[in-house]
């Protein structure tokens, strides 16, 4: 095994010394039109999706090489690296009774507000794959590689150009930012798990966390999940009010269990950003061929511009109904997102639905507010019960007692709804919503949802 991992560990180093001396002899030129950071993009799920790794099986060779990897791209890039040359390694006790070493790889970089650089905002994707496989041909056994250049050598290489973006502006940052390759993620998130809970000790300090998770796939479309959360749409919502060259579809199903998980159960606010789920997922057939570079190098732009806001911005709350726990609804609240069948107002399941033809069209902006140019936003929660009544109505984050009042005022007094169900039941739902209260000229209010 020892010789096996030499041969490897050699073969990897000519490979990557003998690159410069390929590009000097392809015929293929295809590939002289691109842009600086498609060329690195691609250099990167190259690299890391090659066949030497062998699929990068948590625990393996290839994963290690892997993390020495990201580790020499992430020093060079200028990021001080918190973890070791080949990561920070962690044991899983396997069913048999052995320990598989895995390891994650953590970069940092220190934000320049001296009351928000000991806050973080962790930036992860994992690094692992499922490795390698058998199958039997014409009578033969033959081992084929998964190599997950999508799943998720994407988000790597996301992860290593935006970690360069955000070194380039650094002076912009507010906040510190930690960038971590997690290993093990397809062992029950192991790596995230660890790092949340063994490594790293100001876990009380993260403020958001951003996953990058299969982000190759961008012609099928590109997507993010927060679990609802209110604070982290609105910044998504701000962030594609401005010219991006693509926009994220905010979805309120998760399209694919990832590291966010560990970091909503430490109710951390998070975001996923994913392409989704693709044909070629978890099998041999996740090359470099079906990636889409172009619209992989506009979801970077999108992420860095988010990334930014995110920290320079401030503290996104962790709403109760973001926590990802799959109930059956008969001993409390579903969350609103994981209703099978979403409450709904007037025939919508879109909350801003509700807000345009309820709360806005009947709330009252209270004068003396208005007297005292009194603005803000107002973060409301409340429960529909299983009759699709509104109650339990509470202010998580308010903006002014005045407009604190008259925001739980109109959504108490909400006509009925169509409760939610879950596997065929009516259940209590919990939604979290922002109520705007704006004054746009001297003596004139505006409610609603910025155009």
């Amino acid at each position: 095994m020892n010789i096996r991992r030499t041969i490897i560990s050699a073969f990897f180093a000519f490979v990557i010394g003998l690159v410069p001396v390929w590009a000097q002899f392809r015929n293929d030129y295809s590939e002289l039109g691109d842009s600086e950071t498609v060329t690195s993009l691609k250099k990167h799920v190259s690299t890391v999706s090659a066949a030497v790794m062998e699929g990068r099986k948590a625990g393996s060779e290839g994963e290690k090489m892997t993390a020495e990897y990201i580790t020499e791209v992430l020093k060079e890039y200028g990021l001080d690296i918190l973890s070791g040359e080949s990561g920070d390694p962690f044991g899983i006790r396997q069913e048999n009774g052995d320990t598989l070493t895995s390891r994650n790889v953590c970069a940092f970089i220190h934000g320049g507000d001296k009351s928000l650089r000991d806050r973080y905002i962790v930036i992860g994707a994992r690094m692992d794959n499922l490795g390698t496989g058998t199958m039997t041909v014409d009578g033969k056994t033959v081992e084929k590689i998964y190599y997950g250049a999508n799943g998720n050598a994407s988000g790597v290489a996301m992860l290593l150009e935006l970690a360069r973006l955000l070194q380039t502006n650094r002076y912009q940052l507010r906040r510190s930012v930690l960038l971590v390759a997690f290993g093990a993620s397809r062992e029950s998130f192991a790596g995230s798990w660890y790092f949340l809970n063994r490594s790293f000790s100001d876990v009380s300090n993260i403020d958001a966390m951003i996953n990058l998770d299969m982000l190759g796939t961008g012609h099928d479309g590109f997507y993010a999940y927060t679990a609802s959360n209110a604070d982290m749409n609105a910044l998504l919502e701000s962030i594609s009010a401005d010219l991006q060259p693509i926009k994220p579809v905010v979805t309120t199903q998760e399209p694919y269990s990832s590291d966010h998980v560990a970091f909503y159960d430490k109710r951390i606010p998070s975001v996923f950003f994913t392409t989704g789920r693709y044909p070629a997922h978890d099998t041999e057939r996740d090359t470099q061929s079906i990636l889409d570079y172009d619209n992989m190098e506009k979801e970077l732009e999108y992420i860095f511009h988010y990334s930014l806001a995110l920290v320079n911005g401030p503290k996104p709350i962790f709403n109760p109904s973001d926590v990802l726990q799959r109930t059956d609804g008969s001993s409390g609240v579903v969350p609103y997102y994981d209703c099978d069948v979403k409450p709904s107002f007037l025939g919508s399941t879109d909350p801003k639905v509700f807000l345009q033809k309820w709360v806005y069209t009947y709330m009252k902006y209270p004068q003396e507010a208005v007297k005292n140019g009194i603005q803000g936003r107002v973060l409301v929660d409340f429960i529909i019960d299983e009759t699709g009544k509104i109650r339990d109505v509470k202010v998580l984050k308010g903006a002014d007692p005045l407009l604190d009042e008259e925001a739980v005022r109109i959504i108490s007094g909400s006509p009925q709804w169509k409760p939610g169900k879950l596997r065929g039941q009516k259940v209590k739902s919990e939604m979290s919503l922002y109520v705007e209260f704006r004054l746009e000229k001297k003596g004139t209010r505006s409610f609603g949802i910025k155009k």
